[in-house]
């Protein structure tokens, strides 16, 4: 997003390719399986603080699905639901903790900074609420809702279709991509005059880092919360 010369890019196969987003996608994936595995290495009837700390995950996640998928359906999105929280939280909080530039591109931030991720996210939560209805109704019962009330209202739903996509995918990119320029807006102020402008810049970027790690973490419960939304409404056939 912006300038496309700020990241590093490279070409494969006649494709262009973000290094920043591999690379920080990378982090944020090597992040997420080292607190799991770290957790989930014991586990026994009596559980330990960290299986407690993963159960009380768990639990959390499958709380958001049961806020819209009927009980006896939930567990089918449990593990997508519980993955895909953990993954939005960390990338989400990446860029707040470590950036890493390299002359004026960015080879580390958070990934959810970059639209083709989260837009790729919100695909994903689309693409498996549309095979679950597939899945529990069948196609014909699953694609007629696509012509309810009427069939002239296919387009319409067709429309709705797309822009859940766009603004589920572009709701977490605002946020967390506004956070991060405002954070480096702040870095740059603080060393633009000396020592007099470090320490009126410090505080602001300590509470703005605080505010932001705070987005984040709602980000990521609001994307969970709404491709629960999104995948119930599949599962249902509308009257």
């Amino acid at each position: 997003m912006g300038d496309p010369s700020s990241v590093p890019t490279f070409q494969f196969g006649g494709l262009t390719f973000n290094a920043a987003n591999i690379i920080s996608g990378l982090i944020a994936f090597v992040l997420v399986f080292l607190f799991v595995f770290a957790l989930s290495r014991r586990i026994t009837l009596k559980p330990s603080k960290g299986q407690n700390v993963l159960e009380w995950l768990i639990e959390f996640t499958n709380n958001i699905l049961k806020g819209s998928i009927s009980g006896n359906e939930v567990g089918a999105f449990g593990l997508y639901g519980f993955t895909l929280f953990l993954f939005l939280f960390v990338s989400n909080q990446l860029g707040l903790f470590l950036q890493v530039a390299v002359g004026a591109k960015d080879y580390v931030r958070s990934p959810t900074s970059d639209p083709i991720v989260t837009m790729t996210f919100s695909l994903a939560t689309l693409m498996i609420a549309q095979y679950a209805g597939v899945t529990k109704l069948g196609w014909k019962k699953h694609f007629s809702g696509y012509l309810k009330p009427f069939v002239f209202w296919l387009p319409i739903s067709i429309f709705e279709e797309f822009t859940n996509f766009l603004t589920l995918g572009l709701r977490i990119f605002g946020v967390i991509y506004s956070g991060e320029m405002l954070l480096k807006i702040i870095g740059n102020m603080a060393f633009s005059h000396g020592i007099a402008t470090m320490i009126v810049a410090l505080p602001i970027e300590m509470l703005w880092q605080g505010f932001s790690a705070f987005l984040g973490a709602i980000q990521a419960f609001v994307f969970v919360t709404l491709s629960s939304v999104y995948i119930s409404r599949k599962l249902e056939i509308e009257e």
